[in-house]
């Protein structure tokens, strides 16, 4: 408890210290100031019951929004509150038209907790995979409000299972019901004494890819630039990935590639240029599409430098490149290429992700160590049309059987009746 009040204490102040270094700290904290002030202006004259659903960042914004559509489909009347903590969710969603309002979470501590319940006064309460933030969960506790976490992933090392984790599980205590994604995660929990057992649900990211899948909209740009080429999708890239797929980028020509990194920043894509040979960045290129202007022959690289675009472009790959292999955190998202059918290949951190596992188990994705392997792989890939063949009936037909999370809470809700018409 000490070292969480500590930590709560010291962090907006870290924040501001970073801010005049790190433009996301800034933004965490300016994002912050008057934020109380403005949640009660806002929400002064609002007569209709709120349900609140709390993110952390842009990935968990993901797996929340088939429950926050399935919802507002099925429950009109209630309005959807959605928090961020992070400025990488925030920054970017802030102006989703699924969800009446949206703020950053004022930081956790017993008197905002307090004020954001008295002036939300939630029906409902559901936090997206994580996040346990121990004053506001407490509130909802004593004020006898449900809450229920979404998506929930657990692992024998957190604090949660130390025999010196008893606050940590106090905070688990608070959720009325615990969705998680897996058996695994679902036996850990019962090993310590908890209101109600978990609820396996699976993972609403696979109804998430699917329903972008379903709702696929062309990107005429980038169909263009693919056709009739060997195609490979790189998505959510950092420099050591790039760097892993540059050699073989500069020594085929003859494919087309778009990469798309994580990180857009001036810095970030100026790297991805000079590493990659005879490259474009994606708005110069539409550029010249729109003026009638033709594109240098040699270019068979694209750096995507937007945002918003990425679950979109991995329908165009034969083969997708997920990032984020090389570095402590792991793989990003592989089911947004999966989704449609692809083979997926990423770097050697994915141990923390099911997803990624089950696809390589089942031949649908494949992981690399070095460029030599990833060169290995790619060949593979594109000379054996077979293997090709069978990783992208597995990828595509692993999603399809493993979605459906969304309706399991759903139900639960409704025979819970935690919510009325």
């Amino acid at each position: 408890m000490v070292f969480y009040r500590l930590f709560i204490f010291l962090y907006p102040a870290l924040a501001w210290l970073l801010g005049f270094f790190n433009p996301k700290a800034r933004l965490w904290t300016k994002g912050r100031q008057g934020l109380m002030h403005r949640l009660a202006a806002d929400l002064q004259n609002n007569q209709d019951p709120i349900i609140w659903v709390h993110t952390a960042s842009l990935g968990e914004f993901e797996q929340g929004l088939p429950i926050m559509e399935s919802i507002r489909k099925k429950y009109p009347a209630y309005k959807i509150l959605l928090t961020f903590f992070s400025p990488s969710g925030y920054e970017i969603r802030k102006n989703y038209p699924g969800a009446d309002f949206i703020y950053y979470l004022p930081m956790d501590s017993p008197k905002n907790a307090f004020r954001f319940f008295t002036v939300v006064r939630p029906s409902l309460v559901l936090f997206v995979k994580y996040e346990y933030w121990y004053y506001y969960l407490r509130e909802a506790h004593n004020r006898k409000i449900p809450v229920l976490l979404i998506s929930g992933v657990f692992r024998k090392g957190q604090l949660f299972f130390k025999w010196y984790g008893g606050f940590y599980r106090k905070i688990l205590g608070f959720f009325t019901t615990i969705f998680v994604q897996s058996k695994t995660s679902a036996d850990l929990l019962r090993t310590i004494p908890l209101p109600a057992s978990p609820l396996i649900s699976g993972d609403t990211r696979f109804d998430r890819v699917c329903s972008i899948a379903q709702r696929f909209e062309p990107i005429v740009s980038i169909e263009n630039f693919c056709s009739g080429k060997a195609s490979i999708i790189a998505g959510s890239t950092w420099t050591e990935d790039d760097e892993t797929i540059a050699h073989y980028a500069n020594t085929h020509p003859e494919c087309r590639f778009v990469i798309a990194p994580h990180d857009i920043d001036s810095e970030r894509l100026q790297e991805c240029l000079s590493l990659y040979k005879n490259s474009l960045f994606f708005s110069e290129y539409e550029e010249c599409l729109l003026a009638g202007k033709e594109i240098p022959s040699n270019i068979h690289v694209l750096i995507i430098n937007n945002m918003g675009m990425l679950s979109r472009l991995y329908h165009y790959a034969n083969i997708c490149y997920i990032g984020g292999g090389f570095g402590y955190d792991g793989v990003h998202n592989v089911l947004e290429a999966a989704v449609y059918g692809k083979p997926v290949v990423f770097g050697p951190e994915y141990e923390k992700y099911q997803e990624a596992i089950d696809l390589i188990e089942n031949g649908g994705a494949f992981s690399i160590k070095d460029s030599l392997d990833l060169e290995r792989t790619l060949d593979k890939l594109f000379t054996n049309i077979d293997l090709e063949r069978n990783a992208s009936t597995a990828a595509a037909a692993y999603v399809k059987n493993m979605s459906g999370a969304t309706q399991k809470i759903i139900d639960y809700i409704d025979a819970k009746r935690l919510l009325t018409n």
